[in-house]
Formats: C-alpha cells, sequence, structure tokens
C-alpha cells in the first residue's frame, strides 16, 4: 500500500512529503496506523548524514505509536484495534545468543525502523514520519496506557528504554544514590525512571536556571556541575551514574564522584568522541566506564508496563510534521521540554 510520509532526499536538503510503499501483512506481521511519533536526536544525524550510510530517500522515526488495523493469520497476540508501540528495531536474526537471551537490540543481524536492509522496497527501512507500518509480530509492543497519553508514550520507544535498559541493569534501586547527567529527552526520562525504582536521585546540569525543573521530574537533589564546589561534595558517593549527554565533555569530573566499584553507563551518542579519560580515575577505585544501548524486545515490554503502572510518561510538544525542520533546528539548541512529537495526523493531504 501506498502512504504518505516526510523525509529527505539528500543530507544538505530538508524533509519533505514522500509517498512510501508499506508490503501488504505477512503471516506473522501486523499492519499498524500511526496515531504519534516521537522525535529523537538520532532522526535528525542520520537524516542529515551525520553519522555515516544513510541512504535515500531516508525516513526517519522510531518512537511510534498507533492502532493495530491488520494482521496475518498466525498473529494471535495482536488484533484490529489495539494499541501498540513500534521502536528502534523491527527485525533481527532471531536465532543468536542475543535474540535468544531477549536481546535482540545486540544482535549483530539487528534491523533498525530506518535506514536499514530489507528486503521491501526501496531496499532499506523507513520509518514512523508516516502514517502507517506494517511490522513482524515479535517486535510489536503493547501499550497499556491510557489512549489520552499515547502521545506522550511515544518517547518511551527509545528515550524511555535507553535510559530504563541502564538503570535496570547496574540496580537502581532503594538504598542507591543514582546520578543522571543532562536534563534533555533522554536525562528527564532517566530522572523519573530512577526515582519510581526508589534511587536517590541526583541530577546534573551546566544550567541553574534547570533545577527547579529537574526537582519537579523527581530528582532529591540538584548539582550545577561547572560549580567545583558542588561537585566536590559529592566525591566518591555515588553507586551509579547514568550520563546521557550527547556532546563531547570531561568523563573524568563524573567518573571520581562514583564509590569503589561504582560505575558510570554513557548513552548519549555523540558526533565526536570524549576526551580520553584518565585510567587511574577507573583502576584505583574497581570502577567502570560502561555503554548501553536502547534494550530488546521483553525488556522494552518491561519498561512500558513499569511506566504505565507508575504513571510515567514523557513530557512532550507536539508538532506538526510540516515545521519539523524547525523542530529539529530548536532540538539543536536545547528548546524543547523535553521531547518532540509528530501528529501523524498532520501527514494527511
Amino acid at each position: 500500500m501506498q502512504v504518505n510520509a516526510y523525509g529527505a532526499h539528500a543530507g544538505n536538503q530538508p524533509l519533505e512529503p514522500l509517498s512510501i510503499t508499506r508490503r501488504s501483512p505477512g503471516a506473522h506481521d501486523v499492519q499498524i496506523e500511526i496515531a504519534f511519533c516521537g522525535v529523537c536526536h538520532s532522526d535528525l544525524h542520520q537524516v542529515r548524514s551525520e553519522w555515516e550510510g544513510t541512504q535515500y530517500p531516508c525516513v526517519p522515526g522510531h518512537e511510534i505509536v498507533g492502532r493495530v488495523t491488520a494482521v496475518g493469520a498466525h498473529v494471535s497476540a495482536f488484533k484490529a484495534g489495539d494499541l501498540v508501540g513500534i521502536g528502534c528495531i523491527v527485525d533481527s536474526c532471531q536465532h543468536c545468543d542475543d535474540c535468544e537471551a531477549g536481546l535482540e537490540n545486540y544482535c549483530d543481524g539487528m534491523v533498525g525502523t530506518y535506514n536499514s536492509p530489507t528486503p521491501d522496497a526501496p531496499g532499506w527501512t523507513q520509518g514512523g514520519y508516516s502514517q502507517a507500518i506494517v511490522v513482524h509480530e515479535r517486535y510489536v509492543l503493547r501499550i497499556r496506557h491510557p489512549e489520552a497519553q499515547l502521545a506522550a508514550v511515544a518517547p518511551l520507544l527509545c528515550a524511555g528504554i535507553t535510559t530504563y535498559s541502564p538503570l535496570r541493569h547496574w540496580g537502581a534501586g532503594p538504598g542507591k544514590k543514582v546520578g543522571v547527567v543532562g536534563i534533555g529527552g533522554l536525562g528527564h526520562m532517566g530522572i523519573k525512571l530512577a526515582h519510581a525504582m526508589g534511587a536517590h536521585v541526583v541530577a546534573f546540569t551546566t544550567s541553574e536556571s534547570k533545577r527547579e525543573a529537574a526537582l519537579q521530574l523527581g530528582a532529591d537533589e540538584v548539582v550545577v556541575s561547572r560549580d567545583a564546589q558542588q561537585m566536590a561534595a559529592h566525591t566518591k558517593s555515588f553507586d551509579f551514574i547514568l550520563n546521557t549527554v550527547a556532546a563531547p565533555h570531561d568523563l573524568d569530573a563524573f567518573l571520581v564522584l562514583l564509590k569503589r566499584d561504582g560505575g558510570m553507563t554513557l548513552v548519549g551518542a555523540p558526533a565526536t568522541p570524549h576526551p580520553s579519560p584518565n585510567v587511574f580515575n577507573l583502576i584505583m577505585k574497581r570502577r567502570t566506564l560502561a555503554g548501553s544501548m536502547i534494550g530488546g524486545i521483553p525488556e522494552t515490554q518491561e519498561m512500558l508496563d513499569f511506566c504505565a503502572q507508575h504513571g510515567i510518561v514523557a513530557d512532550i510538544e507536539m508538532v506538526d510534521v510540516k515545521n519539523i525542520e524547525a523542530a529539529y533546528d530548536r532540538m539543536l539548541r536545547g528548546d524543547v521540554k523535553y521531547r518532540f512529537v509528530i501528529d501523524s495526523a498532520s501527514l494527511a493531504g
């Protein structure tokens, strides 16, 4: 079927209306009418060729929510009318150790929701800045939030799982002191989730003006990272730090805040590398510096269920798809609290 979409023909060209082809549902496929799609910083990096390998036309978007309109003959878990989501993964090899462990995000054959190889036309996946999508049932997620919250659920499919997975893996919870570096699209979700998990949450920001917002999100304390005295007061006190900043910065300033055996995980993806940390800040206290990438399908469903149980959604600003370039520019300036979401109704016509 042909559906309306928004994408770019080159990295130096603005996004514009496109018509793309979606396959008919196969035996194990779910067809979804997209209601809303979140806007991720990754969308901008990919569509503007700031990351290598972009294929054009490129239709970005991997924070997708909507309603099932049709299912294949062998699909039993979903039916027409269900509220569902699609995140960053639409396929994987399904048989490697990672897939069998429910960690499809680390499968070497993982197929991203856009810009990944597929037998479908035009030969690479096209994302959620579109009216509909067809996905294998394995990668479809059930949404249990009230329908009125659907737009604010969309960013959970990337920003939510990107922060939930490391917080869960490294054991954020009661009795733990957890830092969240950066109060943006990822960071605001990290604060909400760590708070709901029961941790003592400290938000790090470069701006004093964000203090009150961080407290409202659930932070117990706020530290202005440019203030050496405030930073020094937390030396060797953190069990875990979630670093969400997507720009190169001094990692040592945060590593020294970790306890012995504490760890910091990076989830922000800067366009150029961070300065190399001082290895002695790691070895002298057996600290760890790690990375984490989204989450597998079972964990993403767990995250959605956790958020529904705790009433957690993203803080969003709705945007007409025709204004996506302006939204990208604002996102680069940090001028959004905290995530843009496209209303797919703006693709009609």
